[in-house]
């Protein structure tokens, strides 16, 4: 009874803190409509926080003293200055273990009444909507940008970085030279990504355009062959044979066109995404380079390198673990490592190579 007393208040400070979040976020919001949906998400975060007060009272325990998360409050009015606050929002909630998921364990374990169960599915339901629609206003205002730029940019700092070096076990004395050809091979680098991201996309849009052609002709020519094909694939989803007959016979009562199920909508586009890959990709590659423009010793360079890294890989790995809803301190200790390990590889094979070819510039 204690555990569950316990869990409960910490989901009654979190639904607290998320009320007054969001209520924050609505007034650095001028979009009106944006604004009062806001406003309703932060009521209803409210109305959890008052079935938790509920369910600790009526189970003898205490209501714990709000704690409200004054670093994410800062953050938030902090980086609204430069990130649309919307944006923020969703990646905060992401970088968070899910509340969706936290509720569900509990929904499971915990030995709850009929009234509980009922209340704890319309809370899930309700932020399951509330993150889809995060996810949804932040994807409208560029989203996929930002994620793609992060990622772009920790290809060419890890990349860059191997690359510097392995440079510094041969050019021991001449940095401005290790300098030199890291920027050659960013640039290289930059420009494979860059037309590679284009090539790729562009591949993609004419594979789609085909496809959408033939399934045009089709449904133009044959509808009735667009209902068995829908019906396979409905199969594949696994729906049961019985909804699967239903739904098909009310498709072919009502004569209707599948076109927005066979035909993809086609929207990338190969420039931008092309221009943004490589862009991206050689911003990664300025950290690990400039110490070695700024140092006479191509060991201090390195060394400056090294540490310039880790603070832009720590960076890197808190947006990455917000995109993909992991623990931010594990993703940013693994790309550390990983990133560090390459560049101790380079290292040491740049070491190999200078003693079996005895070069040292």
């Amino acid at each position: 009874m204690d555990s569950l007393i316990k869990i409960a208040q910490e989901f009654y400070i979190g639904e607290i803190n998320d009320k007054v979040l969001y209520t924050e976020l609505a007034n650095l919001i001028s979009d009106k409509e944006l604004k009062e949906n806001i406003l309703k998400i932060a009521k209803t975060e409210e109305k959890h926080a008052n079935f938790w007060q509920k369910f600790i009272i009526s189970r003898g325990g205490h209501l714990p003293k709000e704690k409200i998360d004054r670093k994410k409050l800062f953050l938030l009015k902090f980086l609204s200055k430069f990130l649309n606050p919307i944006i923020f929002i969703y990646l905060a909630e992401l970088g968070e273990d899910s509340a969706v998921k936290k509720y569900y364990d509990f929904y499971k374990n915990a030995g709850l009444t009929e009234y509980e169960r009922s209340s704890l599915k319309n809370i899930i339901t309700d932020e399951i909507e509330h993150e889809t629609y995060f996810l949804n206003q932040a994807e409208n205002l560029g989203l996929s940008n930002v994620r793609d730029l992060i990622l772009g940019m920790n290809d060419g700092l890890v990349e860059i970085l191997g690359a510097v070096a392995g440079l510094t076990a041969v050019y021991t004395t001449n940095p401005q030279i290790i300098g030199i050809s890291g920027i050659v091979v960013g640039l290289a680098g930059a420009l494979s990504m860059g037309i590679g991201a284009y090539l790729s996309v562009k591949s993609q849009k004419q594979i789609n355009t085909h496809i959408n052609e033939r399934n045009e002709i089709l449904l133009n020519t044959n509808i009735e062959k667009s209902y068995e094909l829908f019906e396979e694939k409905l199969k594949e989803d696994n729906i049961p044979q019985e909804a699967i007959k239903e739904i098909i016979n009310v498709l072919r009562e009502k004569k209707a066109n599948l076109s927005s199920i066979f035909i993809k909508e086609i929207e990338e586009n190969e420039i931008k995404s092309g221009l943004l890959t490589g862009f991206s990709y050689l911003l990664g590659t300025v950290f690990p380079i400039t110490p070695f423009f700024i140092f006479s010793n191509s060991y201090y360079a390195l060394t400056a390198s090294f540490f310039l890294a880790l603070l832009v890989l720590s960076i890197v790995g808190v947006f990455v673990a917000l995109f993909s809803g992991i623990s931010i301190k594990r993703k940013v200790l693994e790309m550390i490592i990983a990133s560090l390990s390459a560049a101790a590889i380079s290292f040491s094979f740049g070491k190999i190579l200078q003693h079996f070819f005895n070069v040292e510039i």
